[in-house]
């Protein structure tokens, strides 16, 4: 049986004391490249085309004065990923937001709606990364049971969140179906705010009534719908103590017609003699076109030094994001 609700009497928000060092960290996050910018949120359960909400305060940093996410997981839940019912867009999405940010994504799982699974794979991954993401199972249905099995997980109670309530009742007042329902519907609605007891609640796009819930400092609770969950990530990135600039990744990539046979020696003897220096070498073919060599380091000079030998070596030439995408016909990145 999941955890007995009980209910949170408050409203207002309280500001944290703020860190300095954080507050460097959220304006070198602020101002640095965005991720992969989000489509318009449709209007939806979690949404409202009108309604404005207030943001949260930033929170002072959650992993401790002076430190950043180095290390990321995610959790896809949801038996229609599992099924093939569902195409999982998230996970690339979040994909790329830790590339681009500087931070290494080391685990992808996708796992059923069933609390044993949630229970295991959140608890071990909080265990192992500084950041942690999961997906989906937050709606009003019966399968709907994220919140209940992270409860669980991490041994609190359910509360209603009374701030979050409210922010649902604004969003729907309108509508004409909020009024047809009966107590079981409206139970059934008001799930969605039924939240772990100690969560960190992250109100962090104006136009959407659900918060990120953040759990151990480190697990971050997301819609499923692909466009809700881009822009929640988006905006949960001035509350996240991201890496420096000087931290994040460079990627050069280098294109070739030969085939990727005749690449290999030279690509294998490549990554051996820069494994020492952190840099990684990786070849993806495109069929009936060629293979293209990316080369990942935080030494962009000593990257780009490399590239000119791997130009020469493969007989390629360096091109763009934006080349590889329209060679690709797709928007997204290798």
């Amino acid at each position: 049986m999941p955890p007995t609700p009980r209910v949170h009497n408050y409203r207002l928000f309280v500001l944290p004391r703020r860190s300095p060092t954080f507050r460097t960290m959220i304006t070198t996050a602020r101002s640095s490249t965005a991720a992969p910018k989000a489509p318009t949120t449709p209007t939806s359960v979690f949404s409202s085309s009108g309604t404005r909400f207030e943001l949260s305060p930033l929170p002072s940093n959650p992993l401790g004065e002076g430190r950043w996410i180095k290390t990321a997981g995610a959790l896809i839940i949801g038996d229609e990923v599992l099924n093939g019912k569902t195409l999982d867009r998230n996970s690339n999405y979040f994909a790329r937001y830790c590339f681009e940010n500087g931070i290494e994504l080391k685990r992808i799982e996708v796992i059923p709606d069933e609390e044993d699974e949630i229970i295991e794979a959140s608890r071990r991954m909080v265990q192992k990364y500084d950041f942690v993401i999961t997906t989906g199972g937050i709606g009003p249905t019966h399968d709907d049971i994220t919140y209940a099995s992270l409860a669980k997980a991490f041994n609190q109670p359910l509360v209603h969140h009374a701030e979050t309530l409210h922010r649902m009742t604004e969003m729907s007042k309108h509508r004409s179906w909020v009024h047809t329902q009966d107590e079981e519907q409206r139970r059934a609605r008001e799930k969605m705010a039924l939240f772990p007891a100690d969560a960190e609640t992250l109100f962090v796009a104006s136009d959407i009534w659900v918060p990120v819930i953040r759990l151990e400092r480190k697990l971050c609770v997301f819609p499923g719908i692909p466009s809700l969950f881009q822009k929640m990530l988006d905006g949960l990135k001035a509350f996240l103590p991201l890496p420096p600039s000087s931290e994040r990744p460079f990627r050069h990539q280098i294109f070739t017609s030969l085939p990727e046979s005749s690449i290999a020696p030279y690509l294998t003897s490549l990554q051996e003699r820069v494994k020492e220096e952190g840099i990684r070498v990786g070849s993806y073919p495109l069929i009936r076109k060629g293979v293209y060599v990316s080369l990942i380091g935080q030494n962009e000079d000593r990257i780009r030094e490399l590239g000119k030998e791997v130009e020469v070596n493969i007989q390629g030439r360096v091109v763009t994001e934006q080349e590889i995408r329209e060679a690709k016909g797709t928007s997204s990145n290798l």
